[in-house]
Formats: C-alpha cells, sequence, structure tokens
C-alpha cells in the first residue's frame, strides 16, 4: 500500500489553493507581538550604569569626609613589650602565651590610638600615660625575672596580670574621657 509521492504532491497542490483571508498576517503579527512583546533596547543604558557608579563613588566620598574625625597624633610612651636579646617574654615559653601576649598587646595599642588628645584632657591622659610607665617598668622586671628563673607558675600569671591591668586602664581612660566629653558637650 506504498503510495506514489508524486501522488502526495498533486493532492497536496490541489488543497494549498486556498488563500488566507485578508489581514490574517496583521493579526496574527498583532497576536504575536502581545504574546512576546519585544524589548526595546535603550542606548542610553550606558549612560544610565555610568551615571549610577558615578552616584555611588560621589556619595561614597562625600560621607567619608563628613563622617572622618580629625584625629591628633597621640605619643606612644614606649614599645609596650620589650624584648631585649637576655630577656625572655611569654612567647618564649609556648604559642599559647604567645597568642594570649599578642591580644592584650593588641587591644591596648588599638584603644591607646582611639584616644583623642585634646587641651581639655591632656592632664587626664598624662596621668595614665605614667602609670602605664610604671606597669611597662614592672613588666620588664617580671620579664628579667622569667629569664633569670625560668618559667614559673607565678612570674607568668603576673606577667599576664600586667597585660590585664594596663588594658582595664585604657578601658578606664577611655570612659572617663567620654565622662569628661559629655560634661563639656552639655556645659557647652
Amino acid at each position: 500500500m506504498a503510495k506514489d509521492i508524486r501522488d502526495l504532491f498533486k493532492d497536496d497542490n490541489k488543497m494549498s489553493n486556498k488563500q488566507m483571508s485578508k489581514g490574517h498576517e496583521v493579526s496574527f503579527l498583532d497576536k504575536l507581538d502581545k504574546a512576546l512583546p519585544q524589548k526595546k533596547q535603550s542606548r542610553w543604558t550606558f549612560l544610565n550604569i555610568a551615571a549610577s557608579v558615578l552616584l555611588v563613588i560621589g556619595l561614597g566620598f562625600g560621607s567619608y569626609q563628613l563622617f572622618k574625625k580629625d584625629v591628633d597624633p597621640i605619643k606612644v610612651v614606649k614599645n609596650n613589650i620589650p624584648k631585649t636579646e637576655n630577656t625572655m617574654t611569654l612567647g618564649d615559653i609556648s604559642p599559647d602565651l604567645k597568642k594570649v601576649e599578642d591580644y592584650y598587646v593588641a587591644n591596648i595599642n588599638l584603644e591607646l590610638s582611639k584616644m583623642k588628645l585634646t587641651p581639655e584632657n591632656k592632664e587626664l591622659f598624662d596621668g595614665y600615660v605614667l602609670r602605664l610607665e610604671e606597669l611597662n617598668t614592672e613588666y620588664k622586671s617580671l620579664s628579667t625575672e622569667l629569664t633569670e628563673n625560668g618559667p614559673d607558675e607565678h612570674t607568668v600569671n603576673a606577667l599576664i596580670q600586667n597585660l590585664k591591668f594596663r588594658l582595664n586602664l585604657m578601658y578606664r581612660l577611655k570612659e572617663q574621657l567620654n565622662q569628661l566629653n559629655t560634661m563639656e558637650a552639655s556645659q557647652g
């Protein structure tokens, strides 16, 4: 029951003589546009992106200028943890003690760097710096003791307590400076 392909084409040509109604193509294109609308590409897209980037950069720079604080440099008295060739520190005993030592030293330096020195708070600040120098001298003598006698629990605990006390001293100074600034702001 095979059919000749030529016969199929003849039958198809007889059926295809029918024509579509007028306006069919236009209505088809309208339906197609409604179903799948084409987005119009704007040539201003690049300029919009560039303007947005410039706006963000401008706002960032403006907020930086607005919120930056003028910080007076604070004179660091001495290196917090002195190490000479002859003196041992906590870091020489064990890596864990070095981490403890580094933690306290970093926080002391951080708090010291955050302080804003003004003529009004200079006297208070100088008093705390003198106390820090005393603690630093005590730390040196404890380090010398550690070197001479070797590591023992008493000396290691004393060194850690010295670091803790210095950090607490920085926190108290910060708190007193905040109170002083609050009092000056309420009076002025």
